[in-house]
């Protein structure tokens, strides 16, 4: 007990700076995998080329619209096949087409994402989403569950030249919000998090739900492991 209360001591410790939330999206606050791989095969389909099922795809999601396709057209989470950068554009195009049409109808909130961000909010933090998602997705999914005003800045993969692993969002972000590295977490379930958040001396929450190509986030070495969301408040009370 006296060694558990010690480490909880150090947590809040190191917490004691923290002011800023960066957030994930896919595999972090909501699960689009339902939606995406039914994008995805759509556009398959167009190409007569073999479907997939949610856990195959649900290992190739976190790099990107671009790349998701890639992967679907390779049929593996490794890029084999050579496709021309002209019919990669045209298969992202249609599968674009398709996940808009979708509405993310099968897109859900974790449970837990919904309170949570909610209490750190009330708590005074500051909350800001940055997501490997093109733009254009950000806000219609985080309208849906009623959570978008929490966030006081959101980057999609296409706002900057460099998406995560790159640390650049995560910087850009803390030069919009005005603060600096040591004051804020990265919140993710993908290495692409937690690499992004050491390249920019961020510390790092690393959930273990989420996708993350089917490895163990503990691998990465984020500062804290949680396998719930709602555990981030146990580091922020």
């Amino acid at each position: 007990m006296l060694c558990l209360s010690h480490e909880l001591a150090n947590q809040k410790f190191v917490m004691q700076e923290i002011n800023t939330f960066f957030f994930d999206l896919d595999g972090t606050l909501v699960d689009s995998v339902p939606d995406l791989a039914t994008a995805l095969n759509q556009t398959l389909n167009d190409y007569q080329l073999p479907t997939y099922n949610e856990q195959t795809i649900r290992h190739w999601v976190g790099n990107g619209a671009r790349v998701l396709v890639e992967r679907g057209l390779s049929g593996n989470a490794e890029i084999r096949q050579h496709y021309t950068s002209n019919e990669i554009d045209a298969a992202l195009v249609k599968f674009l087409f398709y996940y808009r049409t979708l509405d993310t109808k099968s897109t859900v909130l974790y449970d837990g994402v919904f309170a949570t961000l909610h209490a750190l909010k009330e708590q005074g933090f500051t909350l800001a989403l940055i997501t490997n998602k093109p733009s254009e997705f950000i806000e219609p999914i985080l309208s849906s569950f009623s959570i978008f005003s929490l966030f006081s800045l959101t980057i999609g993969g296409d706002s900057l030249p460099e998406k995560k692993p790159s640390s650049l969002p995560l910087l850009h972000a803390c030069e919009k919000l005005g603060v600096s590295p040591s004051q804020c977490v990265m919140v993710g379930d993908s290495k692409n998090d937690i690499v992004a958040a050491k390249a920019a001396n961020i510390k790092s929450i690393g959930l273990t739900y989420g996708y993350n190509y089917g490895e163990n986030i503990a691998k990465y070495k984020p500062n804290w492991v949680f396998d719930d969301f709602e555990e981030i408040l146990t580091l922020a009370s």
